[in-house]
């Protein structure tokens, strides 16, 4: 069903990624990986929270079948919010546009609104839907978990069409009467290590949109209160990002909701408001004293001045498990939900906790006890629980399995897609990709066919041979490894019937990361046999037999060096600028050991990583945090470092640009000379979909609150 005139009345579509880059000039394609992401098959879930025989809460274990999913089951839905009847969305457009369809239904009212995030079509937006249905009942009668929901009405209300096609986030949606407030990334904080996030409100009717936070700040998490005069959120105020990959040591501020005046700071060190009336706020933070993440509330005075000295904070849930993305509902303040993890499971649940009587009742785990349930919400009258989960659980169909992902390219010309697998190259031709299983190494056609093992053990990174056609090399061994670890370069012809491999190293001392020249006669690469991790240059066909060199020298890591077309220049990411803050910047060093220097000279901490030349050797792209987190890492699940994103520049450090906008770690990027089909490719799977796991320290019983704390803020190693 199509509503053409509807979404015109929201907002004018601009022009979309393949007609952008119809007739540019093909600067080639940026593969890069995505650690997990592929398995995020997400769609949004609602169960009812009272029971229809007492009208207690919640509802039996039995009440499985009246789980209900809301969303379209092929995109990667989240963080839903249940809209208040009084502000639907549905009512206002149906008002001004009377050539809506007649929906095949007797019910004059929906019987679920939801807004919430959805990453589709290569970007992330704000979509409306809404279910009607004859019968409440016949919903609830129905056993089968993939529900098909009678009509559905569904509409983009944030894309990139409000940016003058700019990609970015999208995050946490809430309505202000007829404004849609939620979180963006698409204007540049102008300070490394700051964050991106902002944010912003969209006018329903005229698609007016207004920046709520200050420029030079950053805000995540927004929650609009009751009476839609006030909004909160997570910020980091002016300063800048400070490095944590596990809980953001944001404050709590509240702003007036129609221009984001009045901001004043009300909590120290908290995330994730939600309020349950105008002057209470719940929120989550990990404890400083016994490193629990954790529910508190916040109370506001009713008279006087607002402030971080005049505001109540309690903390509500208890030690010994931790709690995190609170949702409340303004009819009900008898209880508040959750997402937890138990240190008796290695899954996250969502459950309901009873402020009366300070206990938990579980909501999700009797349903799907083996299934990631994340970031609860609330029906306004809290008679409903929403969450999002993997679809391919319990008894459902497998869901799809991309092997390569079309991501909207800001760069008109350049192509940039997705991985399901890391450490991606070209071949010469760029008619073939290799790529690193975990283990094992793998290659295949440009376009995903003839897929197949040339390798079976452990090997990371790749790199093709530019004269001998054929020929990868790879590092073999485990990789984040000490540096005596014994792992070693090797070439393997993947055009042999049954492929062998030609080990170039010797000694083991952790060699890693090959590159060759472009005339096919050396390879560089990084090996710790000195102690410490620097740079060599060997014979390309015998290894070290052949010849060997150093390159880099010095008490710190040099790694992840990649070779120019030219031969002029190597560029590797290296910590020698501050080995202690584990810094890690991009540098260039001629092949003879002359010229280094730095790509970016104004480089203020923070971490660049695996750079590649793009074909023409004028640019490098890369992975870095540059750009700050774009939202709550807790909100997601495991990312090793969910700030990482890919940037290209000149190699003289000129022109940097954000290439992607999400809320996970992108990395091991590579730039190759084929202009390849804008398009997905599938990857048949047998398993459920749903393969990733959860951040490593839920899974302990902290040691203490400070030193916890500390352990958070520790970025990840540098391989």
């Amino acid at each position: 069903m199509k509503f053409k005139s509807f979404i015109f009345l929201l907002f004018i579509h601009l022009c979309n990624f393949c007609s952008v880059h119809g007739g540019a000039t093909s600067l080639g394609t940026i593969l890069f990986n995505t650690g997990g992401r592929p398995e995020y098959n997400f769609d949004i879930y609602t169960l009812p929270i009272l029971n229809d025989d007492d009208n207690s809460y919640p509802p039996p274990p039995s009440s499985k079948a009246r789980e209900l999913k809301l969303t379209d089951g092929v995109s990667v839905n989240y963080n839903g919010y249940f809209p208040n009847s009084q502000s639907s969305p549905l009512s206002l457009l149906s008002s001004q546009n009377h050539s809506l369809p007649k929906l095949a239904t007797s019910t004059s009212l929906p019987f679920v609104e939801l807004i919430y995030v959805t990453e589709r079509n290569g970007s992330s937006s704000i979509y409306y839907d809404a279910v009607f249905s004859d019968s409440v009942s016949q919903l609830r009668s129905r056993s089968d978990l993939e529900l098909e929901l009678p009509a559905r009405i569904q509409v983009s209300l944030v894309g990139n069409q409000q940016f003058d096609g700019q990609v970015s986030v999208k995050d946490r949606p809430s309505l202000a009467g007829e404004f849609l407030i939620y979180v963006s990334t698409h204007e540049n904080s102008g300070v490394q290590m700051k964050s991106w996030a902002a944010v912003y409100s969209s006018h329903l009717r005229t698609g007016f949109t207004r920046r709520l936070t200050p420029k030079g700040v950053s805000d995540f998490s927004p929650a609009v209160s009751p009476s839609c005069v006030w909004t909160a959120v997570a910020s980091y105020g002016e300063k800048p990002w400070g490095g944590e990959v596990n809980e953001l040591r944001t404050d709590i501020y509240v702003f007036l909701t129609r221009d984001g005046s009045r901001r004043v700071k009300i909590v120290d060190h908290g995330s994730w408001p939600t309020w349950v009336d105008d002057y209470t706020i719940y929120f989550h933070r990990r404890s400083d004293e016994d490193g629990w993440m954790s529910v508190y509330r916040a109370t506001l005075p009713r008279v006087g001045p607002v402030g971080t000295n005049t505001v109540v904070v309690e903390r509500v849930t208890p030690p010994g498990l931790h709690a995190f993305t609170p949702a409340t509902s303004p009819a009900n303040k008898d209880f508040i939900a959750v997402a937890t993890r138990r240190l008796d499971t290695d899954y996250r649940h969502i459950e309901l906790f009873d402020l009366v009587r300070n206990e938990f009742k579980e909501v999700t785990r009797p349903i799907a006890p083996q299934v990631h349930h994340l970031n609860p919400f609330l029906s306004p009258d809290s008679t409903r629980i929403g969450y999002h989960r993997c679809r391919g659980a319990g008894n459902q169909k497998p869901a799809g399995h991309l092997l390569r992902e079309n991501i909207q390219s800001p760069v008109p010309g350049l192509l940039l897609f997705r991985m399901d697998e890391p450490f991606p190259s070209f071949s010469p031709k760029g008619d073939r990709i290799a790529y690193a299983g975990l283990p094992g190494l793998y290659v295949m056609n440009g376009d995903g066919s003839n897929r197949r093992e040339v390798f079976k053990g452990m090997a990371f990174s790749t790199a093709w041979d530019p004269v001998r056609e054929g020929v990868i090399y790879t590092s073999t061994g485990p990789i984040f490894a000490p540096l005596s670890t014994n792992v070693d370069i090797v070439s393997i012809n993947v055009d042999d019937e049954n492929p062998s491999y030609k080990k170039l190293t010797e000694g083991g001392e952790n060699n890693a990361f090959p590159s060759p020249s472009p005339d096919g006669k050396w390879i560089v690469f990084r090996s710790g046999r000195s102690g410490y991790k620097n740079l060599y240059i060997m014979d390309a066909v015998e290894g070290e037999k052949g010849g060997i060199r150093r390159l880099t020298e010095g008490p710190w890591i040099d790694t992840h060096c990649n070779w120019s077309p030219d031969g002029e220049w190597i560029v590797f990411a290296s910590d020698r600028g501050d080995p202690s803050r584990s810094s890690v910047q991009l540098y260039l060093i001629h092949p003879n050991g002359t010229g280094l220097r730095k790509v970016f000279r104004n480089w203020l901490g923070g971490q660049a990583a695996h750079p590649w030349f793009s074909p023409d050797g004028k640019s490098l792209v890369f992975t870095t945090d540059y750009a700050g987190a774009s939202a709550e890492p807790i909100s997601t699940l495991h990312q090793f470092q969910s700030a990482g994103e890919i940037f290209i520049a000149k190699i003289d450090g000129s022109e940097i640009q954000r290439m992607t906008h999400n809320i996970y770690e992108d990395g091991t990027p590579t730039w190759g000379p084929a202009f390849m089909k804008a398009a997905d490719v599938a990857r048949p799977t047998n398993g459920p979909g749903c393969s990733f796991s959860d951040y490593h320290w839920l899974n302990v019983k902290p040691e203490n609150g400070s030193k916890a704390a500390r352990m958070a803020s520790t970025k990840a190693p540098c391989g």
